[in-house]
């Protein structure tokens, strides 16, 4: 595929260093900061041009009238659109445009209609919907969503004194449940997916993935119950903040949002009437104390500086507020920091890439298995992705047992109508089922990828 990225910043360049690992894919980045595209140039082997994203002559020069892909991801959602617009009438065949003003928020899809765009990316929508899901699993690490619902993943780590820990996981079908599946086991540095001789044990993140209450029913078994979510304090009062005291509300939640701008606090307090904002310092643990956080059931630091949101996540965690949430858009310390105690770390730039990736796979495969969903998980180092067998796939209609798959490559989940099956080798996928693969080191672009090639 040929593809167009308007804009080097956070987004962009995660865009560009997931989609040039591709030899497929064709990658060419805009943007007007010089010093950004000669660092993008330094670290990946994509093509970069220094000018405006917007003027027809830079986008002839990327070559967008031959582009199958054009992301406009710069900082300014008119200029997206604008982008995409002048990209379409060029030749792009589709167009994404990342579009955050909560103003823009109710208009999308006449935006969609009026701009010709065939997706648009809300990142702080996004990732107050991941939050959401988070506080509705609260012992989770992450969740994902497959099937419409019907099917998810929830990471959860291994402690000792776990029922499973130590246990093979055949061993944990026949004694706690046959009915979910432990898709994925993050130990350390490495990513196994893993066999029924594999041994859970401490530390371990595991990746379990079923229908929502069968998962819910096996954490309790394991000694994990979810406590529900009736409290919640929020520091920084930006659009994270308002979609997510939104989403709240409908599952009626109690918010307290800090803000230390005092427009901003009154802009809040018009657009969210059944919220408690509070004018002052979310960084200072006098303020945070005096507004009694060690009562809140949740905490989420969602402010725009990294270290202000952990030190705040970790000053709850030290107050006893059972679920904490951190939002960090650096992504090089994520391994230090899963180890200070906080139960999960939001990262903006990496839900909408997944987002945007999941849209450019379902283009690469539109006639054959369409991609549905698209997960980067444990740190991007594998993939869960969901397709829809298509009545031309090769694997149809074969027990799975008799199928030469290839390595690190597992059939984790087969939702067929009402119908949720964890597969075993007798099992087979049949058209028009959603199936559900996880996957190390390889990108899967059509359900029969997964087929491994006769001798």
């Amino acid at each position: 595929m040929k593809i167009v990225i308007i804009g080097d910043g956070k987004v962009g360049f995660t865009l560009a260093e997931n989609l040039s690992r591709s030899a497929d894919n064709e990658v060419t980045i805009i943007d007007k900061n010089a010093e950004a595209l000669r660092n993008t140039i330094e670290s990946l082997d994509v093509r970069c041009i220094k000018g405006n994203g917007v003027s027809a002559g830079v986008l002839r020069e990327a070559g967008v009238s031959e582009a199958d892909l054009l992301i406009a991801a710069t900082s300014s959602d008119e200029m997206n659109m604008v982008c995409c617009l002048t990209g379409k009438r060029l030749g792009a065949r589709h167009t994404i445009a990342r579009i955050r003003d909560p103003e823009y928020a109710d208009e999308l899809s006449t935006l969609k209609d009026d701009l010709e765009l065939d997706m648009v990316i809300n990142p702080e929508r996004a990732m107050a919907g991941e939050i959401v899901r988070l506080l509705e699993f609260p012992t989770a690490a992450n969740v994902e969503v497959f099937a419409r619902g019907r099917v998810e993943m929830v990471e959860i780590k291994a402690t000792d004194g776990m029922t499973a820990v130590n246990m093979p996981l055949k061993e944990v079908s026949k004694r706690l449940t046959s009915s979910i599946l432990i898709g994925a086991i993050q130990r350390g540095g490495e990513v196994i997916i893993p066999s029924g001789e594999e041994i859970i044990r401490a530390g371990d993140s595991l990746h379990i993935v079923g229908q929502p209450a069968r998962i819910f029913q096996f954490c309790a078994q394991l000694g994990l119950h979810q406590q529900k979510i009736k409290n919640v304090m929020i520091v920084g009062g930006g659009r994270v903040a308002y979609y997510l005291a939104k989403y709240l509300d409908e599952i009626d939640v109690k918010v307290k949002i800090l803000e230390i701008k005092r427009e901003r606090c009154l802009e809040l307090n018009e657009l969210l009437p059944k919220a408690l904002i509070i004018h002052g310092d979310g960084s200072d643990d006098r303020v945070l104390r005096s507004e009694n956080l060690g009562d809140m059931d949740c905490f989420i630091s969602v402010t725009g500086i990294d270290e202000e949101n952990l030190m705040t996540a970790l000053l709850a965690k030290h107050c006893g507020v059972p679920k904490v949430v951190a939002k960090i858009n650096r992504t090089g310390y994520t391994e230090v920091i899963n180890h200070m105690g906080i139960d999960n770390l939001i990262q903006p730039k990496l839900i909408t890439s997944n987002h945007i990736l999941r849209y450019v796979r379902g283009v690469k495969n539109a006639v054959g298995n369409p991609v549905n969903s698209l997960y980067k998980i444990v740190g991007g180092a594998a993939e869960a992705v969901e397709f829809t067998a298509g009545p031309a796939a090769r694997l149809l209609d074969t027990p799975l047992k008799k199928l030469k798959l290839i390595k690190g490559v597992l059939v984790a989940v087969i939702a067929r109508k009402n119908e949720v099956i964890i597969p075993h080798g007798n099992d087979m996928i049949r058209a028009g089922d959603a199936v559900v693969l996880l996957s190390t080191g390889r990108e899967l672009t059509d359900l029969d990828d997964i087929l491994a090639e006769e001798d």
